[in-house]
């Protein structure tokens, strides 16, 4: 770790170990920030579409059906920073065909994100976010995949480190709280998530997604962990009703600068720059969120409307409504999610695949798989609308 570019840090101190090596502690949260104007425009524009995502999700009949979708999406996307290559049709295929755990996997790999943030959205309900529950998290992310043996569930009894593959902690381009600081540092960060604050709820997470990636309390899975955290705080905080805001997105299609702002936070102090990304990040997403929201109830009105031109039973219905929480499934599922015969079930399945909504996939006599392959763009395509931010287009440095 280049010491000269930390020593000056306002944010944290360096320091040197037994080991001979040099690590970067955080100051508790909260800094002092210095709200430009320029600041201020950016958190307003950012609660103005978070407050046209909450407007939309309660307008909705059923937004239910959408926490689904954009759960696996967000999936997909925050497993991707870390290097998974799996799609979001592989998540689905991968759980509607009922696949075996394999550490080998990436769709198994992403499918655990899947079950931490579900776990997370009903677990906070009677437990607060606490250090308890991060460690909860993080033993369901890791079971059975990449990294089961990186000690799920348990905080970091060793020193880790940040820099290019294959690199040594000396070589490193950031070195984290070493263990007794590490506890220290979060003792004084799970203080700081139950205490009263004055700050923008928004600003607030920015600064604690800032503050848990700097401690980088597990051996691995931190990242992850650590955008778990924002949708579980924002519902915690009911910031948002419904968990329809991800930021992943964001932060894949701009990672270089996501990982430069957070550096240059311990570096230099900084906390306006990245403040600012994130905020920007709310707003871009939180303005994606409501364009799929409408995109997907649009699909859904119009599905019921062919269906019930043609005198559909109720089940119909209720098996369209499925496709929107689950694009793709068996005869199983819907069996299952209808409470139906299986002979029923495949009979309304066969009667999507004739109205084009539905095709199957497999090309097998058993065990098919079908897939609704409209509803899985309007959650998956790119947006060809421009959302209208400035100085953050495409991908790389911001």
């Amino acid at each position: 770790m280049d010491t000269e570019k930390f020593k000056n840090s306002p944010s944290g101190r360096i320091l040197k170990t037994p080991r001979d090596y040099w690590a970067y502690t955080p100051n508790p949260l909260p800094p002092e920030i210095a709200f430009s104007a320029e600041l201020v425009q950016t958190l307003s524009a950012a609660d103005r579409a978070l407050g046209e995502l909450v407007g939309i999700s309660r307008t909705l009949p059923n937004p239910h059906l959408l926490i689904r979708p954009f759960i696996r999406r967000e999936a997909v996307l925050s497993s991707r920073i870390e290097g998974t290559q799996a799609s979001l049709s592989d998540l689905l295929y991968f759980e509607a065909a009922g696949a075996e755990p394999d550490e080998k996997s990436d769709a198994h790999e992403v499918f655990n994100y899947v079950i931490a943030l579900e776990y997370g959205l009903e677990r906070h309900k009677a437990l607060p976010m606490s250090l308890r529950l991060l460690r909860e998290l993080h033993e369901r992310l890791l079971y059975k995949v990449r990294g089961h043996n990186q000690t799920p569930g348990q905080f970091r009894r060793s020193q880790n480190w940040i820099g290019r593959p294959g690199c040594t902690l000396n070589e490193a381009i950031f070195v984290p709280p070493p263990v007794d600081e590490m506890k220290d540092a979060l003792d004084a960060f799970e203080k700081h998530l139950h205490e009263p604050s004055s700050l923008p709820p928004l600003v607030r997470l920015a600064l604690i997604h800032y503050q848990f990636e700097v401690i980088h309390p597990f051996l691995d899975g931190n990242g992850r962990v650590g955008r778990l955290l924002i949708v579980l705080l924002l519902c915690e905080w009911k910031v948002l009703p419904q968990p329809l805001l991800y930021l992943s997105a964001f932060f894949e299609k701009h990672r270089d600068a996501y990982y430069d702002l957070l550096l240059s936070v311990s570096q230099r102090g900084t906390w306006a720059d990245w403040i600012a990304f994130f905020l920007t990040g709310v707003t871009e997403q939180a303005r994606d969120a409501v364009l799929r929201t409408r995109r997907l109830h649009k699909l859904n009105q119009r599905y019921r409307r062919e269906l019930q031109s043609a005198r559909t039973s109720a089940l119909l219905l209720g098996l369209i409504d499925m496709l929107f929480e689950a694009p793709t499934l068996t005869v199983g599922m819907a069996k299952k999610q209808l409470n139906v015969t299986y002979r029923s079930a495949q009979h309304n399945i066969d009667k999507l695949v004739q109205a084009g909504i539905l095709r199957e996939v497999t090309g097998r006599a058993r065990n098919r798989v079908f897939v609704a392959q409209e509803v899985l763009e309007a959650i998956d395509k790119p947006l060809a609308k421009n959302l209208g931010l400035p100085g953050l287009a495409g991908g790389g440095r911001a």
